[in-house]
């Protein structure tokens, strides 16, 4: 199944469901209203959602229309609980090493991972919204699992039997903000503002051999201004799988259900796939030449994240958005 939320002028929208191909919708509301309610009883609604969903692929569905992905918030507008990691170790080594830094050992057998803010995640089409250029703004392109309700210690096993749907982020970095913010031991705050969300979720099931239950076997493809900045693999060089990281967030609490657990920045050791950042751009750069060249995001430029199954049909929808400079708010 694939997933969306009609934006109906309510906080968390309206339930749809997507045909295969991104051409049309069909209304689930009368299922569940919204993403998070059909989280919240899966098991009971999942068989009604996927009988439409068969329906509405077969061309039998009544009452379809042509699905517009700006016309979608975000799968989840706010949800319970997001937590990033930074699963592929060997970005986190390439970030180290251009500042010459080496890395401790733990960073390959215990993962990284950060709580982020829930509160409001933005739709795939809405722009990256920057008060100053001088912060340093980055686009982080990253693949995401959603999971139902995931029990206090649950094993790898047991975690990985709750995901029910992935999707993409643009988990925006605030590059020059983060320093200061993690010199303070606190974490991040300031420097990591809203993400962007893929207009669509999809179950596992819709991504065939590409999903092994751990990890998702494609290219994720991200641009700037039209310009590809890469499409690592995202299968290779993950160094934490999602059950393992799953398990991790589960160690000391449950996980509520609408919990959306992110993999980190997609990167390769084989630089020929590009980078999903531009902080990686800059540090191999730095490393090749002593200097970076490549700018961070300026307000007017534009952000492209995709994802592609085998026959070169999109899978979630593309997060496409701008950077608008904006005033502080007066009231």
């Amino acid at each position: 199944m694939k997933l969306a939320s009609l934006n109906d002028g309510s906080r968390d929208g309206c339930l749809i469901l997507v045909s295969q191909d991104l051409s049309e919708a069909v209304a689930a509301a009368d299922i569940a209203a919204t993403l998070q309610g059909a989280l919240d009883d899966w098991k009971q609604v999942a068989p009604a959602l996927a009988a439409r969903s068969d329906a509405l692929n077969a061309g039998k569905a009544e009452y379809r229309f042509p699905f517009a992905a700006h016309r979608c918030l975000a799968p989840l507008p706010r949800a319970f609980q997001w937590v990033d990691a930074s699963a592929y170790v060997n970005h986190m080594e390439l970030v180290r090493k251009a500042r010459g830094a080496e890395m401790p050992p733990s960073f390959w057998e215990d993962p990284l991972i950060y709580q982020g803010g829930s509160d409001h995640l933005l739709a795939a089409h809405a722009p990256i919204a920057i008060r100053s250029e001088a912060w340093g703004t980055d686009l982080e392109a990253e693949i995401a699992v959603i999971t139902d309700d995931v029990p206090m210690g649950s094993t790898p096993e047991a975690a990985g039997q709750h995901i029910r749907l992935l999707m993409l982020i643009n988990d925006i970095s605030l590059r020059h903000l983060i320093p200061g913010e993690l010199a303070k031991g606190f974490g991040f705050y300031q420097s990591k503002p809203a993400s962007a969300c893929s207009p669509v979720a999809v179950t596992p099931d819709e991504l065939g051999a590409a999903w092994d239950g751990r990890r998702l076997h494609l290219p994720l493809v991200s641009s700037v201004n039209g310009r590809r900045l890469g499409a690592p693999e995202a299968g290779s060089d993950m160094t934490f799988d999602y059950p393992t990281l799953l398990a991790h967030a589960a160690r000391t609490r449950r996980l509520g259900a609408g919990t959306i657990l992110g993999g980190g920045t997609v990167s390769n050791v084989d630089r020929s796939h590009g980078s999903a950042c531009l902080a990686e751009v800059r540090m191999l750069e730095t490393l090749a030449h002593g200097e970076a060249k490549t700018e961070f995001l300026k307000a007017g430029d534009r952000v492209r994240i995709e994802m592609f199954d085998p026959a070169g049909q999109s899978i979630f929808g593309a997060i496409d958005q701008v950077v608008e400079r904006v005033e502080p708010a007066e009231d």
